[in-house]
């Protein structure tokens, strides 16, 4: 039988061989997990992500299960997971909608998410606490591995790109180092600092089955403002499994997820600046893609023509459709603004 998530406030964590304890001013933390679902198409993947949360090393204080909108998915989890506080969101339809909801609803220092379609490592919460033993930490990113329904990564895909699929992708920053933001699928925060900063933005993000996305950069971004002294943290040991649908796997999608990216961008640079939305970008476009187009181009030569030469054009299409998107919405902010 598996524990519990309703574990007293201040439990003990059950390190394993290898886990750094946590200090005793961060063991005492309680500790949220919010997971968000929106349809029945995706039960046995969450089955597996609630079955993950409940099996940690370090429990959680409590667990919620966030429904958007869908009232025989709400009449099912509450059957299925009794061990589970589910509840159905109060806010816009949207994941920043259900975000928010699961936020009001557990009410405890740090509330961590986890996708419906992502499946927790055992010391998963365990991994995000341990970097919340910094007082000046205010939310922690752990990395997301894809598992590819055909068992192996299309060989187009650059990995460059794995942020289209809802995953870590080469040119993060190292276990430890500071992140503009998270990945959705893997974060942590202080329920104090996303209440003060107002929450996730409705209206940004995904709604659905939607390509959209932002509303966690949007977020960390605004904590930061508020707090400057604050940081977002990378944690590579803090790992969940991300399942990718095989919908996914286009390179229609590809492109579509590319183009939602640029437009939120601007969005996002809309409401918190420019520097602050592009920040990362900046490196990303001048010192990785290009190490990656670099690779792929020394594959195709060496005779990987197709997986090679895929990925080099994969990296030119997806950026520049991202900087298409970027731009488009780009003026129509500007001329809304002009408007107003």
């Amino acid at each position: 039988m598996r524990r519990s998530p309703r574990a007293a406030p201040g439990s003990q964590s059950r390190p394993s061989s290898g886990e750094r304890p946590l200090s005793s001013s961060t063991a005492t933390l309680t500790t949220g997990v919010v997971i968000c679902a929106y349809t029945e198409a995706r039960w046995p993947r969450l089955v597996q992500a609630v079955e993950s949360v409940c099996a940690q090393s370090h429990p959680a204080t409590e667990v919620v299960l966030v429904v958007d909108h869908d009232r025989a998915l709400l009449e099912r989890a509450r059957a299925r997971f009794p061990q589970v506080r589910v509840v159905a969101s109060t806010g816009a339809p949207g994941l920043s909608g259900a975000r928010n909801t699961g936020v009001r609803n557990a009410a405890t220092d740090i509330v961590a998410f986890l996708d419906d379609d992502a499946s927790a490592a055992p010391d998963w919460l365990h991994e995000l606490l341990v970097q919340f033993d910094a007082p000046d930490v205010a939310g922690v990113g752990g990395a997301a591995a894809p598992c590819w329904p055909a068992g192996a990564r299309p060989a187009w895909l650059p990995e460059e790109f794995d942020w289209t699929v809802g995953c870590s992708y080469r040119g993060l920053p190292g276990h430890g180092a500071a992140l503009r933001n998270p990945i959705g699928a893997n974060m942590a925060f202080r329920r104090d600092d996303v209440l003060a900063a107002g929450g996730f933005r409705e209206g940004l993000g995904r709604v659905g089955a939607s390509p959209e996305g932002g509303e966690e950069t949007e977020l960390a971004i605004r904590i930061r403002q508020r707090r400057p002294a604050t940081r977002i943290v990378h944690s590579t040991r803090a790992r969940v499994v991300h399942t990718v649908a095989p919908g996914r796997l286009s390179r229609r999608y590809f492109l579509a997820r590319c183009w939602a990216e640029g437009r939120s961008k601007a969005t996002i640079e809309a409401r918190v600046g420019r520097r602050a939305a592009l920040a990362s970008e900046r490196r990303y476009i001048v010192h990785t893609l290009p190490a990656g187009l670099a690779r792929g181009l020394t594959d195709a030569c060496r005779g990987q023509v197709a997986g090679g030469l895929g990925r080099a054009v994969a990296i030119a299409l997806g950026l520049s459709v991202t900087i298409g998107g970027y731009l488009t919405a780009r003026g129509s902010h500007r001329a809304h603004a002009a408007v107003a």
